[in-house]
């Protein structure tokens, strides 16, 4: 499984680096998230610069997509140089984003009538975008999520976690950033936050082996699927 966390120059880091990294927690063969980018460097908000681990292009092919929020992400929405090199498909991926990066989802035409979690500051130019904003943390229908605030990288996380393995990999992920004397209740918090979007959902359509993938590829797909 490999999971694209799609970083845009102006980033924050928040988003990016706690959901890489919880992600990057599970210790399963052919499991990886990498951070994503339009250009080969991206610089945070607040000037950390990074090197792309992946191409934009990485996310098409990607089993699950998360877009991180940035200070930029109105403006590149509207940059059809960047978003037209996206072609995503929630059929066969799960696609989630994090505050500002509603925006990309709603200029992908991926939320439908969907309604959206973002940030506080965010909220305004979602709705006038003609999206409903809902007041809570995390929401998801089928394969599209969307989560608001900074810190609620670990709910989007333990959301693709949850839904591409299962619940005792979340938690497990969630074990090892928890903070230390809140580990069982800061665990219980989140997996209750996502539960009610993953219990009787579908099983994620099982999409095409990458190319070059092999074998055991394929075979991880299909036992995780």
């Amino acid at each position: 499984m490999r999971i694209a966390v799609v970083t845009f120059d102006g980033f924050n880091e928040i988003d990016s680096f706690v959901t890489s990294h919880i992600l990057n927690r599970v210790h399963v063969d052919g499991w990886k998230a990498e951070i994503t980018c339009p250009s080969e460097t991206v610089q945070s908000m607040n000037g950390v610069r990074v090197t792309a681990q992946q191409p934009l292009e990485f996310a098409n092919e990607a089993d699950a997509v998360v877009f991180g929020s940035s200070r930029r992400t109105r403006q590149i929405a509207e940059d059809r140089s960047v978003m037209s090199r996206l072609k995503l498909d929630p059929r066969r991926q799960l696609i989630g984003s994090q505050c500002s990066g509603a925006l990309v989802l709603a200029k992908l035409g991926l939320l439908q009538n969907l309604p959206v979690c973002t940030d506080l500051r965010t909220r305004p130019v979602v709705e006038a975008a003609g999206v409903r904003v809902l007041d809570q943390t995390f929401f998801a229908s089928f394969n599209v999520a969307s989560a608001g605030g900074c810190l609620s990288s670990t709910y989007l996380a333990t959301w693709v976690i949850w839904r591409l393995l299962d619940r005792s990999a979340a938690e497990t992920a969630l074990s090892y950033v928890a903070p230390v004397g809140e580990h069982a209740q800061y665990v219980s918090d989140v997996i209750g936050a996502v539960a009610p979007f993953v219990t009787g959902v579908r099983p994620r359509p099982n999409p095409p082996p990458h190319a070059g993938e092999g074998e055991h590829g394929a075979a991880l797909r299909a036992a995780r699927a």
